[in-house]
């Protein structure tokens, strides 16, 4: 019997690192789609950039928290970014490169990846793959993602 608790025990700590592994991958979309913000957008959205500042800052740690949670589960981090990510930004860059005033299509494609973020994570609590501990960061790092797409979203809705 105490096996069988054991390897419960083990697959239930399995899918909760794969998990937070997918996690860490959008985390990783995140703060690589950032990069692609360039400072131009700035000239027009000026009163976004402490925001978006501060998102660059919340989103290295939340990548820390994951990096931190993975680890203590025994786990080892998949420390990457996702195909569908590195796709998106690839389409970002040749989109940028036929057009001249881009500000408001990337402030559009930081809001597309915003939502697909919080999207995500609420498939992972949605999932019951997470142990309790891993559940509480998760839906407190979702909050600050629907906080961060709340304080953007006004915008977007003025861009379309």
């Amino acid at each position: 019997m105490r096996i069988l608790y054991q390897l419960k025990y083990y697959l239930d700590y399995k899918k909760t690192v794969a998990t937070l592994n997918d996690l860490l991958k959008i985390t990783n979309d995140r703060i690589q789609g950032f990069s692609k913000v360039e400072e131009k957008v700035w000239d027009h959205y000026l009163h976004l950039k402490n925001n978006y500042e501060e998102m660059i800052r919340e989103s290295q740690t939340m990548k820390s928290d994951l990096l931190g949670l993975i680890t203590n589960r025994g786990g080892i981090a998949d420390d990457t970014s996702t195909t569908a990510g590195a796709l998106n930004r690839t389409w970002i860059d040749l989109k940028n490169s036929f057009s001249g005033d881009n500000s408001e299509a990337t402030l559009e494609n930081v809001m597309f990846g915003e939502k697909a973020a919080i999207r995500s994570y609420q498939a992972a609590l949605d999932g019951g793959d997470l142990c309790s501990e891993s559940t509480f960061l998760v839906a407190s790092q979702l909050e600050k993602l629907k906080s961060s797409y709340n304080k953007f979203s006004s915008l977007e809705r003025n861009l379309d």
